[in-house]
């Protein structure tokens, strides 16, 4: 893993996240979810653009950054580094699965000959041909990850309580949930997750709807942008090879700051 290489990474990605470039459209209402100081896991922290997003809607947040690439964990040290914010957020250098154990992340390579960093996905053995339905890949690279679930390791290093959980994990997003049923029965966290219907049926077996009933059995209400405002779904948003849902569950509406998460579960 080249250090020139990693640097130039970090310092496009930090200089993204201060001119607010390249976030994804529901990043705004973050601010809607978080105050005061609240305990936060991101899953699939990349290079950390939705961690910054929340140290600066939430200053005393404390976040634990689940980040499996070797190469984008090195990154995130050290964008959080150059934010100043590397004392409120715990790296961890794993994938998340509903057991721990260890599995290949696999990142594809896209016809261009970079590698497809965003498109990494974990499996039990390297794939064979077209990796991604959603992808025209030429081939791919693998390597070795720590695997922990979210309800072992919160329980094993202290954290007692999580509000909110930002998940973008390629299609896994239904076993890590599974590996973080204790979490969800117990505090109700606010959930902002990237579902991928076609990776879920791809690689893992799974589906959206079995996702979304995850939430909605344990009564959550689920919100979706739609161009410019947040709509009430109980489906995800068809023929889309992903897309970002928010999860807030009604217990938690009175403590919501003001914006449009506390006026939509007024409603």
């Amino acid at each position: 893993m080249s250090s020139i290489r990693v640097l130039s990474h970090a310092f496009r990605a930090w200089r993204r996240n201060l001119r607010s470039a390249k976030h994804e459209p529901e990043t705004p209402y973050l601010a809607d979810l978080l105050t005061g100081a609240p305990v936060c896991l991101h899953v699939g922290a990349s290079d950390g653009r939705h961690t910054y997003v929340m140290t600066q809607v939430a200053p005393d947040a404390r976040i634990v950054a689940f980040e499996p690439s070797a190469f984008t964990f090195a990154v995130l040290g050290h964008c959080l580094a150059w934010h100043g914010i590397a004392r409120q957020v715990t790296r961890v250098h794993a994938a998340v699965s509903d057991a721990p154990g260890e599995m290949l992340l696999v990142t594809p390579k896209k016809s261009s000959g970079r590698m497809g960093r965003a498109y990494a996905f974990i499996a039990e053995q390297a794939p064979e041909g077209q990796v991604r339905p959603d992808l025209d890949d030429i081939g791919v690279a693998t390597q070795p990850t720590p695997v922990v679930t979210l309800d072992g390791w919160c329980a094993a290093n202290g954290v007692d309580h999580v509000d909110f959980i930002r998940m973008d994990i390629e299609g896994a997003e239904q076993l890590a949930l599974t590996g973080a049923a204790a979490i969800l029965d117990r505090d109700k966290p606010h959930v902002l997750l990237e579902i991928h219907p076609v990776m879920l049926k791809a690689q893992f077996g799974g589906s959206a709807e079995a996702v979304i009933d995850l939430f909605l059995s344990r009564g959550y209400r689920m919100f979706a942008l739609n161009a410019d405002s947040l709509e009430e779904r109980t489906t995800a948003v068809p023929d889309l090879p992903w897309k970002d849902y928010f999860f807030v569950h009604p217990s938690k509406a009175a403590a919501l700051p003001r914006g449009a998460f506390r006026t939509l579960m007024a409603a």
